[in-house]
This record gives structure tokens, C-alpha cells and sequence, in this order.
């Protein structure tokens, strides 16, 4: 247990902080308030000043070449993607580096795996460390303003991110991340494009999903982690929740009502008998190991979504899809699509992939490429 909530802590230490409003209807209904509270304005001619997501107002130079990211383990690839290049990208979490050496942001981008990650273990920062990478801006998680503190006292431009101020959804929460660095970047801005695409997809999705009768929307079950000792899946608070909403689903684990990710039991998936299991990349685990038993002693062959043979193992483009990033959209497609394929059969997800990094991040992507998005390898969650 002590593990399990080393692991949760390591991954999304962002998201533990106080949470305002409730979960829209819409991707778009906080964005005006977000806008807002991240406005920046030129200090002079050398500096900018902006409000970061938990609210400090901090100066920048605007020529900024280096950057290190401490425990908010998206934004490396989002960064990356949003430079279409990752040279900027001094530091970074070992839990994020491992994500780029198993996903496509390693193979796009190969200068990414040169950033260093001894600076940094779990949320613990070694500011000496950190100090040799000489950077000019840090990005540290809104819900930890001790680090904020830290970095600050030892002489750090820290920009805090937030990773659940909208309620963990994913598609405001990327929205936002890149409004910020498009104030902070604005020689790079993609604010608007980004807001385009993510919206017009959730959109899309919201008016083929709307009309499906409550007695018949999927029941899915989000296998955030699963292990010989531990099995763990979204509550209410966490993203599992907005992800099964936003594709007209019903997360069956809304019955806990705890922030992050939940440890849960066997005798409480069974009760829940979920139609579709989707497995995070935070977890080894892949479909063949539920079909097959081959994890501990649990036996999964009661579960309607493995008697069906209906668990998918989520994507992993640039970063682990659960999260909020650079695939957002895509990954609400997928997830839209498998759940309910007579509603999104027209679609062709390699285009639609395609087209996205090409239009957005002017990324072009193969089908080769794509075809590995949904591919991923177990690999990618080692070290959790």
C-alpha cells in the first residue's frame, strides 16, 4: 500500500489541488475565467510578466532557451510538440522520460531523451542539481506550493501548472496549459488552434453521444493500475470520470467519491460487471493479461467486458493518454469510437490523427506512426 501511494503521488501530484465548480456540459465554459486569470502583460523590453495557474504573478525573460519541468509528467511532451522541437527541454521526471522513450515523442523528437532526471525524484527537488541545468523558467505543480516556494528561495523563475483546476477535464485543462505558454511563448502562440480542434471534437462527439438512452450507455471501468497486489481505478474526482462522460459513458466507480486514483477489489469490480475496461499506461498490464488470468490470483473471467472481450488498452502518442496533452482530442475520438463504433464508424482514426498533428503542431505523422499511437508496449509504465 505504501507503494501504491508513492506511485499515485509520483505521477499526478498536480491534482490534488482544491477544486472550484462542477463539471460542465461543455469544453468551453471556464476558458473565459482562465483567460483571464492568466493574462500577461511586458514588464519591459527584455521581460514578461504573467500570472501562472495558482495565481502568482511572476516576471520572465522573454528569451527563454532553457526549461526544466518537475512533477507535472505531461507537459515535457506538450512543450515539446508545442516547439516542434524539444531543445528547450533541459529537465524533466524520470516517469516522463520514460513515456518518450516508449511512445513517439522519443522517435520525433530523439534531442528530448538527452534532458537530465537526476534533479528530481517522486516531488522531491534537488535544487543544488538543478541549478547545473541552468534553467530559465521551471514548471512545478500548482498543488504544490512548497516546491514553488523552494525553487523561488533558491533563485528559480517557477511557473505554476494546474492539473485539475477544471475539474479534470482534459480538454480545458490542455486549452488552458497552452493558452499560458502562448502568452509565455507568443513568437510560438497556439492558443486558438489548439482551443479550435479540442473543440470541435468534443463537439463532434457530444451531439452523436447525446441522444443515447440512459439504460444503454456503456458501462466502462478504468484500470488505472493493476498489479499482484493492487488494483486501483477513477473515482469521481479523477479523469476517468470526465472521460467517461465526455463519451457518453458511465464510469462505474462514480461511487466513490475520493480525488486521484482509488484502490479497489476484486468483489467490487465484479458488482460493478463494467462492459468495457479501458487500461491506463500507468500499468504494465495489457488486455491478454485479464483475458488470461496471468497477474496474481484474481480471476477476471466473470467480468462481462473480458467474457465479451472488451478491454482496450489506452494509447500512448506523446505522452500516456489518461492524462490531459498533446493527444487530447485524439484520445476522446478513440475512446468515443471503441465504446460506441456504430456512431463513429465514418470515422478514420489514422486520418483524423494525421490531420490533427499537421494542422495544429504542423507534425507529420505516418501511418506507420499512428499505427503505434494504438499500439502501445508495457513499457511505457515501467517504474510505476
Amino acid at each position: 500500500m505504501k507503494k501504491f501511494k508513492k506511485i499515485i503521488c509520483a505521477i499526478l501530484i498536480a491534482a490534488m489541488v482544491p477544486v472550484f465548480g462542477g463539471c460542465s456540459s461543455s469544453s468551453s465554459s471556464s476558458s473565459s475565467k482562465a483567460n483571464a486569470s492568466s493574462s500577461a502583460t511586458s514588464s519591459s523590453s527584455d521581460t514578461i510578466t504573467i500570472t501562472d495557474q495558482a495565481g502568482n504573478e511572476v516576471t520572465l525573460p522573454k528569451d527563454i532557451k532553457r526549461i526544466a519541468v518537475c512533477d507535472i509528467l505531461p507537459l515535457p511532451s506538450v512543450l515539446t510538440v508545442f516547439f516542434n522541437s524539444g531543445d528547450k527541454i533541459v529537465g524533466m521526471s524520470e516517469p516522463s522520460m520514460t513515456a518518450a522513450k516508449n511512445g513517439l515523442l522519443g522517435e520525433l523528437y530523439p534531442e528530448i531523451l538527452k534532458a537530465d532526471t537526476g534533479f528530481i525524484k517522486d516531488s522531491e527537488v534537488n535544487t543544488e542539481e538543478l541549478l547545473k541545468l541552468k534553467p530559465d523558467v521551471v514548471f512545478y505543480g500548482a498543488s504544490n506550493p512548497e516546491m514553488g516556494d523552494k525553487l523561488r528561495e533558491a533563485g528559480f523563475n517557477a511557473v505554476a501548472i494546474s492539473v485539475n483546476k477544471w475539474e479534470y477535464n482534459t480538454i480545458e485543462t490542455l486549452n488552458n496549459w497552452i493558452d499560458l505558454l502562448s502568452q509565455i511563448f507568443p513568437e510560438d502562440a497556439k492558443a486558438d488552434v489548439v482551443k479550435k480542434h479540442s473543440e470541435e471534437v468534443y463537439k463532434m462527439v457530444q451531439d452523436r453521444v447525446k441522444d443515447i438512452p440512459d439504460d444503454e450507455r456503456a458501462n466502462v471501468f478504468f484500470l488505472f493500475k493493476y498489479d499482484e497486489t493492487s488494483i486501483a481505478t477513477s473515482g469521481n474526482s479523477f479523469f476517468g470520470s470526465w472521460w467517461a462522460k465526455a463519451i457518453g459513458a458511465k464510469n462505474v466507480a462514480d461511487d466513490i467519491e475520493k480525488d486521484n486514483a482509488v484502490p479497489v477489489n476484486m468483489e467490487q469490480i465484479y458488482k460493478y460487471n463494467p462492459d468495457i475496461i479501458f487500461m491506463t499506461n500507468f500499468t504494465q498490464a495489457q488486455p491478454k493479461d485479464l483475458y488470461n488470468n496471468t497477474i496474481g490470483s484474481n480471476d477476471w473471467s466473470k467480468v462481462k467486458a473480458v467474457e465479451d472481450k472488451k478491454v482496450y488498452k489506452m494509447p500512448l502518442g506523446m505522452y500516456r493518454s489518461y492524462t490531459p496533452g498533446a493527444d487530447t482530442p485524439m484520445t476522446l475520438l478513440w475512446l468515443a469510437k471503441t465504446t460506441y463504433p456504430d456512431k463513429f464508424k465514418d470515422i478514420d482514426l489514422t486520418k483524423e490523427v494525421k490531420d490533427y498533428y499537421k494542422e495544429v503542431f504542423g507534425v507529420d505523422l505516418s501511418d506507420k506512426q499512428v499505427e503505434s499511437i494504438f499500439a502501445p508496449t508495457s513499457d511505457a509504465a515501467e517504474g510505476f
